[in-house]
């Protein structure tokens, strides 16, 4: 005879009721979120970090924050910053389109072109920009006079190579040349992402070899050539400090005599990193427009930019605030409007 301790099997559930679960029912199971226990830790570590080192900022009287302000704005340093700017400007235009005449030369199907743009690319990518900037300024060592005339004949005309290259003149002619290198492979790469099916239904429909350059393969290079230009153009702007063997009053020559003066050497440092940090800011900011404007193509529904986000925010906090103090209407069945 069966026990009486034996429990007797479930009987049918009450209409109504719920099922019980099975054992093996994911419905049955007890949710716990992940406790990603390492990333806090991490996180804890970082904000002590970064804490610590605000405080040493803030409280470290080395640091000399009066001095700071005392130069940062002062009319040296802005003029300063000022041929800091022109260096970089004139570089970057004449680096890329001199860059980019030696970037089709090596992608030309004549040998002599090729072997003439990857001797200069090689020759000016393996010598320091320092040395070239030396040597550009001691040009008239070398070349008293510079003149115009017959190859291998008479010069019909000629001037003196310190008054057509002065120093602002070799250190742009250094800057250029150094930068051309790079810039060449920068837009031969671009170049080289363009599907060569684009080419070839160009030239199906007649269209002239430049046109074929200038309407469709640099548009479309454009995307893979912007973020490698951009931060080869921040990468000079800071590498215009080289030219202080030359004694241009650029920014970093500059900070360079006042605390040779005054030997506050670490806040006027300071005030260099200011003016690069915000510099290289604002190209970052430029870069990125240009990117999105080039994106067009690829992208037809680009995600908004920071600051429409900043406003579709600031919109939506206003609408929330506006609702807060609307008056509520109270709610009444459809029996009782009348």
């Amino acid at each position: 005879m069966p026990s009486t301790t034996d429990t007797a099997p479930p009987g049918p559930a009450a209409p109504g009721a719920p099922a019980p679960p099975l054992p093996d029912d994911p419905a049955g199971l007890k949710v716990v979120p992940a406790r990603h226990l390492a990333r806090w830790i991490a996180a804890a570590a970082v904000i002590v970090l970064v804490a610590q080192f605000t405080h040493g900022l803030a409280t470290n009287p080395v640091w000399e924050w009066g001095v700071f302000r005392d130069y940062v704005l002062s009319e040296t340093i802005v003029q300063a910053v000022w041929v800091t700017l022109q260096l970089t400007a004139y570089a970057t235009v004449l680096g890329f389109l001199l860059g980019t005449v030696l970037a089709f030369m090596r992608l030309s199907r004549s040998p002599v072109l090729q072997t003439v743009a990857w001797t200069y690319i090689w020759i000016f990518r393996s010598i320091p920009m320092i040395v070239q900037l030396v040597f550009w300024f001691n040009l008239s060592a070398l070349y008293d006079r510079l003149g115009l005339g017959i190859p291998f004949g008479p010069v019909f005309w000629s001037v003196d190579s310190n008054s057509i290259i002065g120093t602002l003149g070799a250190a742009i002619i250094g800057l250029t040349l150094h930068q051309a290198a790079y810039a060449a492979e920068i837009v031969r790469g671009g170049v080289l992402a363009v599907d060569e099916g684009q080419l070839e239904a160009a030239a199906a429909l007649g269209i002239p070899r430049l046109r074929q350059i200038r309407r469709i393969v640099l548009p479309q290079a454009m995307r893979a050539i912007l973020p490698t230009a951009g931060n080869e153009i921040i990468g000079l702007l800071k590498g215009t400090s080289v030219v202080y063997v030359m004694s241009i009053g650029e920014l970093f020559y500059q900070v360079q005599v006042i605390y040779g003066r005054n030997g506050r050497v670490i806040p006027l440092l300071l005030v260099a990193t200011a003016w690069y940090v915000v510099l290289t800011s604002l190209l970052s900011v430029a870069q990125y427009y240009v990117e999105r404007r080039y994106a067009r193509g690829a992208d037809r529904t680009p995600p908004p930019t920071p600051l429409r986000r900043a406003r579709r925010t600031l919109r939506a906090l206003r609408t929330a605030a506006a609702r807060r103090h609307e008056p509520v209407v109270p709610f009444k069945p459809l029996g009782d409007i009348r």
